[in-house]
């Protein structure tokens, strides 16, 4: 009976008190090991170790988004409008036409200017040959000719001038974003009458604090943060301006900033801001 009792507790040539021991160290081993793994990972919390960089959000400078090109085009010349080309929201592309302006007597002063160019050539032309071929006229008529000729051809263009400046063209390519003036009225000379502005870049118009000046330089790669109201953008951005005055009242420079916006995400007049860290 001694021997099966022994064979039937598994301890057969051994201690039970020893083997029993070595039993509950190996149930306590897993213990152990889960609560290494958690002071590790109490470790790697306190020191920082795989947190995000929170350094990499932080804005240094806060600024209004501004499209690349934005001008307000004006006639040259007064007159009443007789025709307008575009509407507001109109995309637009260089020398396209976008409003004109009465030009009848433009026109028919080009015609007329054309018809005195062409008789003073051919009258030119005619005494040019004679001189050539015959001497029958003197040098001096010859001169007096080509200089009317000149004289006609330089009012001839002036004419088309004129008639160019009835109009107001696209300097460049844009969006229509303000009409003033609608056909029948009346403009005065460089009065304001249409807005262009070209949204495919833009600026961040920013200022920094003058102790900041020395974070921006000229051509400097930087990332720009966008507040769209429905969220947050961010885009690599360049400077193209650090201003090296500082404005005496706020002790602020102005830094401008120029990005992509080919697709037209971000609108002019948002909020924004330059990252302090712009790993572009």
């Amino acid at each position: 009976m001694r021997r099966s009792n022994k064979v039937f507790g598994g301890c057969e040539g051994l201690p039970c008190g020893r083997f029993t021991e070595s039993f509950r160290r190996v149930r306590r081993a897993p213990e152990r090991v889960w609560g290494f793994w958690w002071v590790a990972a109490v470790c790697l919390i306190a020191f920082g170790v795989g947190a995000p960089d929170t350094r990499a959000a932080e804005i240094v400078a806060s600024g209004i988004v501004r499209p690349f090109i934005d001008v307000k085009l004006s006639a040259a010349v007064p007159g009443i409008i007789t025709s307008r080309k575009v509407n507001e929201g109109d995309s637009v592309k260089q020398g396209d036409v976008l409003l004109e302006l009465d030009n009848s007597l433009e026109r028919l002063e080009v015609e007329r200017r054309k018809v005195v160019r062409d008789q003073k050539r051919d009258d030119f032309e005619g005494t040019r040959k004679l001189f050539g071929s015959t001497k029958g006229i003197s040098k001096e008529e010859l001169d007096k000719k080509e200089a009317e000729y000149l004289v006609a051809l330089a009012e001839h263009e002036i004419a088309v001038e004129q008639l160019h400046r009835r109009q107001v063209l696209a300097p460049h390519t844009g969006v229509i974003t303000d009409i003033l003036i609608e056909t029948g009225e009346a403009c005065q000379p460089y009065e304001f009458l249409v807005q262009l502005v070209d949204t495919r870049q833009c600026y961040l118009l920013a200022n920094i604090d003058a102790k900041d000046h020395a974070r921006f330089k000229q051509a400097q790669e930087v990332m720009v943060e966008v507040d769209l109201g429905d969220g947050k953008v961010i885009v690599p951005g360049k400077v193209v301006f650090a201003s090296p005055m500082v404005d005496p009242a706020s002790g602020m420079q102005k830094v401008k900033v120029l990005f992509d916006n080919k697709d037209g995400k971000i609108r002019p007049g948002l909020t924004g801001g330059i990252l302090a860290q712009n790993p572009v």
